[in-house]
This record gives structure tokens, C-alpha cells and sequence, in this order.
């Protein structure tokens, strides 16, 4: 981060027609000193002519040592102030008074604005024709106004606060600056982010305001707020205004309250409660935010992902290393169960022994193929059996009777994929909803799993369902990626990771929401029979390997 502005502008312009003003003001803020002899006759006269002290002592080191520069009519000032921003030397404050021939004071701070939106501007005069309103409206926020005759002390005073207010004002733009270039956690970057927007919008003068990004199907997250906004956000008019909003990837516009930015997968917006605070000078800075946090939000998901992708590589040399030491023993699995068989030993017990060492194998298998990539092998599957199959997996774990499990699923209805998988899919989603119920003490616990066939799509729809307290919604958004959990005792943080990579290997898609528990709509592609009562692939058919 660079370092904020050490060298302080204290340059000043005084714009008044009355050159005794104009001098004024410039002895007021730069008196002229006294020559070096004439202060040592002062003390040598103190001194044998026990004379007393000056009882004022002389300006105190806290206030600036200004500069000073005059213009005697409007024209002429905004001459001075254009060579100065060319030079990178604007004026930090101006004088200005209101009534002048030529352009009055308002109409020169209009033409000012043009150049330098970020001087203080101060009216002094003796006519109050203008309210302080119609000048801010016109002028901008950072104005202030002050009547004549005013006393050298209030001068000082004014000049003092302007400078200040300028440096704050421009600390806090080179800190939204550099913003983008800081490499934080994002909890960290969170509250550096809602730490300078605070700044900014008391800088801005509102109460109310509101970070958050809008995301591809135009569902809202708040990201952080101040003040109530967040209770009167009206979504289907912030849908209307981020459509509206003719601007390209990374290009920051104003759409009325809103400013905003489009990112890959989502809108970064802010927004303040009152639209008329954001048609001032100070725009710039909250445009100058927007582009910056949303630079810095992007590098942050890209570092996670990153992250990510080196934690998934080293999980997949260490499965394979598993891999390799546990086939044996889940090989023997099968192997023991054979020899109870033959010693006429039988029991529904065995049979589930056989399909969870099975199903350990795959699940072995399944982490590697999520890690490295590998191909589908795809045939008709009927999906009621495939949900039976996944169910007495996962309800014959442990004593889960109590759970309701309710099933609305067609009598032959045939998707096309690749069986394990799909099992694997439905065993994750349906374990972590028992795992739900279970940790919440639900009453009256219910899953409800729902299918039915869209044959023009040429698709099969499921919906899991549970009355759970559903998705927190901070994650709700990133459910799907890996080493994304919450609410598990137990987990690898790559379950859901890898249903939504198996469905979109596939061909089909997975959604969640909460309507409130945890509801997850999925799609898949339908088998369908031929006029010859063959059973062939729909016309939507699953890649048949997966992309790193």
C-alpha cells in the first residue's frame, strides 16, 4: 500500500473583486513577518527597558503555513486553478466571493467544478441572495459559506477545517486506491472494505447505505450495510435498475441511486438512501470504491480458488496413496462374506455388508475422479430404484426410522448415466438432509423426493426436499464449491463439490434454495423408448469425460 499524503496543501486562492479583500484574507492566512533585527531590537528593548511580553503569543505550530494566491474576477481564477491542475498543484481551498462582475460566485464555482472537483470552495460574502442548498446543489458537497464582515480568527478557522477536510478526503481516495492491490483472507478484506466504506459514506452524508452484489439469476447478497437500507431494499426494482445498466465487464456506471460493476458471475452495487448525495462532485469517490472493492473481491475468490485447487491436488496424491493400501482390505470384504455364505450362514446383513464395502470403494474412486477427471460410463437407470438403492444406504446406517420419507417418483421413469455416480449423488444429498434433521432434533423430520419427466426437454427434474432449517445464507451461494461446509460434524467439504460436478458431467444442472428448509432441484437426461421399444439416449447426452 502506498503511504498516504505526507506533504500536506495548504495552497489557497482568494477570488474577489475588492482588492483589500483579497489582501486581507492573504495577511490573515500568510502574515507578514517581521525582520530578523527589527525582533532583536524588540528584545534588547524588553530587556533594558524591563518592557512586558506581547500578551498574544505568535501562530501556534497546528495551524498550516498557507499560501496564498489571488484573482481579482471569476475568469481570471479559473485560469490560475487550470494551470494549477495541469502542474499537480491544485488549489486545496478557495475563497470565493458572490457577488463580482462578470461570473457571480456561484457561476464560478460551476465553471471551477469542470476542472477541480475537489477543492474545498468557501463563500464569503456579504449578500446571502443564495440559499446554502441551491449553492451545494450546484457546486457541490464541499462548500462552505460565510458571511461579511468576518473576523481574521474565523478566517483562520475556516481555512484550517477546509484543509483538513481536503487531506481527509484524500487519504481515503488513495486508501479506496489501493485497495485492489492487498492481498487479504476474505473476512479480513470484508472489514477493511466495510471499514472504508463507513468513512466514505459519512464523507457523503448519509445514514443509510449498502454493498452487495446482485449474482447471474438476480438473487441478492448483502454484504455489509450501515445504518436500517437493507430493510427497504425492493429487489425487483434493483433487478430493473442493474438490467437497465448499459456498461460492459468492469466498467463502473451510475444508474440513478445505484452505482455499480459487472463482474463474471454477479453485480457489485452501492447504494445510498438518498439518490441526490450521489450527483455531487463526491461520486467520484464512491465510483472510485466500487471499482476498487470489486477488484479486491475478485482477487480474493481468485486466491481461494487457488488455494483450492493446490488443497485438491495434494488430497489426490494422498487418495491415491490410500487408495492403493485399501484395496485389499475392502477386497477381503467380499471375500469373508463369501465364506459366511458358504457356511450357510445368510442374513440381509451380509448383503448390506457387500454394498457398503462396495460403496467405500467408490467413494474412494469418486474422490479421485473429482480430483483428476475420468469418464462416465453411461446405460438406462430407473430412477425409483436408483433413490430405493441410495435411501437404504442411508437410512439403514443407524436407527433413522423416525424420519418420514415421503416419494413421489413415476413408475419407470429411466434417466441415462452412469449408475454409480448418479447413486453417489443422491447418497450425499439425502445423507447430509438426515444428518440435518438429526443435528436439529427436527420435529416430525420429512424428506420429500419428487421426480417427474419433461419429455420436449427431453430431461428428467428431482427435487430433494427436508424440513430442516435450511442453507445459512452466507454460503448459500458458494454451497457448491469445495471445502465449502457448515452445520457437519463430519466432513470432507468436497460432497457437494463433487454432486455438482457428476450432474454437469452429465449434462444436467443442480440448484438449491431454501422454501425454508433446504430444497434442491436437479435436472438430468431422460432415457426414452423407440418405436422399436428400444431404449435410447434423449438428444441431450452428457459429455463423456470430465474437464479439469
Amino acid at each position: 500500500m502506498g503511504a498516504m499524503n505526507d506533504i500536506t496543501n495548504t495552497a489557497v486562492l482568494v477570488i474577489d473583486d475588492e482588492e483589500l479583500v483579497r489582501n486581507n484574507i492573504e495577511e490573515i492566512l500568510v502574515p507578514q513577518k517581521s525582520a530578523p533585527e527589527d525582533e532583536q531590537m524588540r528584545l534588547a528593548a524588553s530587556l533594558l527597558f524591563d518592557d512586558p511580553q506581547p500578551l498574544l503569543a505568535p501562530r501556534t505550530s497546528n495551524i498550516p503555513n498557507f499560501t496564498v494566491d489571488k484573482a481579482a474576477n471569476g475568469m481570471e481564477g479559473l485560469e490560475m486553478i487550470k494551470r494549477a491542475v495541469a502542474a499537480g498543484r491544485p488549489y486545496a481551498v478557495i475563497f470565493l466571493d458572490m457577488r463580482m462582475p462578470g461570473w457571480d460566485g456561484l457561476e464560478t464555482a460551476i465553471h471551477i467544478r469542470k476542472y477541480d472537483k475537489k477543492a474545498e470552495i468557501i463563500f464569503v460574502t456579504a449578500y446571502s441572495d443564495r440559499s446554502l442548498d441551491e449553492v451545494i446543489t450546484q457546486a457541490g458537497q464541499n462548500v462552505g459559506y460565510h458571511c461579511k464582515p468576518y473576523a481574521a480568527e474565523e478566517i483562520i478557522q475556516l481555512a484550517t477545517k477546509a484543509i483538513a477536510d481536503y487531506h481527509k478526503l484524500r487519504n481515503l481516495e488513495e486508501l479506496i486506491a489501493d485497495v485492489s492491490s492487498i492481498s487479504l483472507k476474505g473476512h479480513q478484506l470484508t472489514h477493511l472494505l466495510q471499514n472504508i466504506f463507513q468513512q466514505l459514506t459519512m464523507h457523503l452524508q448519509t445514514d443509510m447505505a449498502l454493498l452487495g452484489k446482485l449474482h447471474e439469476d438476480f438473487t441478492y447478497e448483502k454484504l455489509f450495510s450501515i445504518g436500517t437500507v437493507e430493510e427497504s431494499v425492493n429487489l425487483e426494482r434493483l433487478t430493473a435498475l442493474v438490467k437497465s445498466a448499459a456498461t460492459s465487464n468492469e466498467d463502473v456506471v451510475q444508474v440513478e441511486e445505484l452505482v455499480l460493476t459487472r463482474l463474471d458471475e454477479y453485480t457489485l452495487f452501492a447504494v445510498l438512501n438518498k439518490p441526490e448525495q450521489i450527483k455531487t462532485e463526491k461520486l467520484y469517490l464512491l465510483k472510485l470504491y466500487v471499482q476498487n472493492a470489486a477488484k479486491a473481491i475478485r482477487n480474493a475468490e481468485l486466491h481461494e480458488e487457488l488455494l483450492q485447487k493446490e488443497k485438491l491436488s495434494a488430497i489426490g496424491q494422498a487418495m491415491s496413496m490410500i487408495l492403493h493400501d485399501l484395496r485389499a482390505p475392502l477386497n477381503n470384504i467380499k471375500m469373508m462374506t463369501m465364506m459366511l455364505r458358504q457356511e450357510n450362514i445368510q442374513s440381509e446383513w451380509l448383503d448390506l455388508i457387500d454394498e457398503c464395502g462396495l460403496q467405500a470403494t467408490h467413494l474412494f474412486t469418486d474422490f479421485l475422479d473429482f480430483i483428476k477427471g475420468a469418464s462416465i460410463e453411461k446405460k438406462v437407470v430407473d430412477v425409483s430404484e436408483l433413490i430405493e438403492s441410495s435411501l437404504q444406504l442411508v437410512i439403514g446406517q443407524s436407527n433413522r426410522e423416525s424420519i418420514v420419507i415421503q416419494k413421489d417418483i413415476p413408475n419407470k421413469l429411466m434417466l441415462w448415466g452412469d449408475e454409480n455416480k448418479l447413486r453417489r449423488v443422491f447418497i450425499n444429498l439425502l445423507g447430509n438432509a438426515v444428518e440435518i434433521l438429526e443435528a436439529y432434533k427436527i420435529v416430525g423430520p420429512k424428506i420429500v423426493i419428487t421426480a417427474w419427466e419433461e419429455i420436449q426437454q427431453g430431461q428428467i427434474v428431482l427435487t430433494i426436499s427436508d424440513n430442516g432449517p435450511g442453507i445459512p445464507n452466507d454460503i448459500l451461494k458458494t454451497l457448491f464449491n469445495p471445502f465449502v461446509t457448515r452445520q457437519k460434524q463430519n466432513g470432507t467439504g468436497l460432497g457437494l463439490a463433487i454432486v455438482k460436478q457428476y450432474i454437469n458431467a452429465h449434462g444436467g444442472a443442480i440448484s438449491v434454495a431454501n422454501e425454508p428448509g433446504a430444497v434442491f432441484n436437479i435436472t438430468l437426461p431422460m432415457a426414452i423408448l423407440s418405436p422399436r421399444l428400444s431404449v435410447v439416449p434423449s438428444e441431450i447426452d452428457a459429455v463423456a469425460a470430465y474437464t479439469d
